[in-house]
């Protein structure tokens, strides 16, 4: 009798240790009902706009401003396929968004901005969004000079700002 009494205390035991292992190993987003900063930002719009001194691209955002790289390439090529982007210039940036989307959990496209765009501004003379895969959207800018750049993120709504400076033109 005391050797079932200690074999169903250690059943209850076993159970019980389970039951918490499961519950921790339980992903963040299963035990939190809904916060904007665990979810995956998605990438609405993108759009651009000449200044006296800089040529400005906006990157609009639901959710947060992941982090950003923005590198000089020598082309640009579309993820995924790697097929070049018709963009034309000498100098170019891609503009890396990680952890990001432009498609919801539906797989339903929600970006709205050009995926392929000439500009005719002082520095910045084209756009195309060339990747929306595995988590990384990715823009490609073309410039018929080299570019010098600074970015920001701004809030409330949120976006990502890369100024491309230039000569005065006012």
């Amino acid at each position: 009798m005391r050797h079932l009494h200690r074999r169903r205390i250690v059943a209850l035991a076993t159970g019980a240790l389970l039951t918490a292992g499961l519950a921790l190993s339980a992903p963040a987003s299963a035990a939190t009902t809904s916060t904007t900063t665990t979810q995956t930002p998605l990438v609405v719009n993108a759009r651009w706009g000449g200044h006296c001194t800089y040529d400005r691209i906006v990157i609009d955002l639901q959710g947060y401003v992941p982090p950003v790289t923005v590198t000089p390439v020598s082309q640009l090529v579309y993820d995924g396929s790697g097929k070049p982007v018709p963009l034309a210039g000498k100098y170019f940036l891609e503009i890396r968004l990680h952890p990001a989307a432009a498609h919801n959990d539906a797989g339903q496209n929600v970006y709205q901005g050009p995926k392929l765009q000439q500009i005719y501004l002082s520095k910045l003379k084209g756009l195309a969004m060339t990747g929306d895969f595995e988590g990384y959207v990715t823009f490609g800018a073309a410039f018929d000079t080299a570019p010098s750049y600074t970015t920001s993120v701004l809030h409330s709504p949120e976006r990502f700002v890369l100024d491309v400076a230039h000569p005065n033109t006012c």
